[in-house]
């Protein structure tokens, strides 16, 4: 059998992981029964992930085999492992998926970033928070305090950014329908980045998204609610 190793950005701590899209990937794994070594990136760590030909995780080694960006290993765990649980449900779901996948990363995670960014650089390797203030905050124009000094404010108008969602929840149990597929992998992946690197509460208590989630972090014998947060 093959070793896989999984490229998983870490915060100061090793088992600290809060990529939302290297969550996506260990729920993708584990979906599909894969055992995968779990190995700790930083972003000033560029050179451990050259040889994938870009600088970003996660990063999927499989064998012989390195598949970067979540989408793409997604697929490719898809095709590579046919005889596991589908992650898609077929060509159909997977693209539906591609939708949501596409939501997420320019709605979704864009929406969260700036109520969690100063959390996120509080909970970073030492050597990681230069060049992540730099670049956020170039990014953002402005520092990360400022960004997420009226985060109290705004995540009232983030929630009703999710009505969507919500609205699907309240008609099936996952957005995958009975059970739950990547189709709900790449939504949470974003909620479990926030509960892995701060402690604003990005729902309400009663909303369905956050039973939706709690479901989530329970599954695959607690794999998400097992993380350090």
């Amino acid at each position: 059998m093959s070793k896989r190793i999984l490229y998983d950005l870490a915060g100061a701590e090793d088992d600290r992981r809060f990529s939302p899209y290297c969550w996506r990937t260990r729920m993708a794994l584990a979906h599909k029964g894969l055992s995968v070594e779990a190995a700790p990136w930083r972003f000033t760590e560029k050179d451990m992930i050259a040889f994938s030909g870009q600088a970003k995780v996660p990063v999927l080694v499989d064998g012989e085999r390195a598949v970067f960006d979540s989408w793409a290993i997604a697929v490719y765990l898809e095709e590579t492992y046919p005889d596991a649980p589908s992650l898609f449900g077929g060509p159909a779901g997977m693209a539906a998926t591609r939708f949501i996948n596409a939501w997420a990363d320019r709605v979704l995670v864009r929406e969260i970033a700036p109520l969690i960014v100063a959390d996120i650089h509080a909970c970073l390797h030492e050597k990681d928070q230069p060049y992540f203030r730099a670049t956020r905050e170039k990014a953002f124009g402005a520092s990360l305090e400022s960004v997420s000094a009226d985060r109290d404010a705004r995540v009232i108008d983030f929630r009703r950014t999710l009505e969507p969602l919500r609205t699907t929840l309240k008609q099936q149990p996952f957005l995958g329908g009975e059970t739950p597929n990547y189709a709900d992998y790449i939504p949470f992946g974003a909620f479990q980045w926030a509960r892995c690197s701060s402690g604003f509460a990005l729902l309400a208590p009663d909303d369905p998204i956050a039973a939706w989630n709690e479901t989530l972090l329970n599954a695959f014998d607690g794999l998400a609610r097992d993380a350090r947060c």
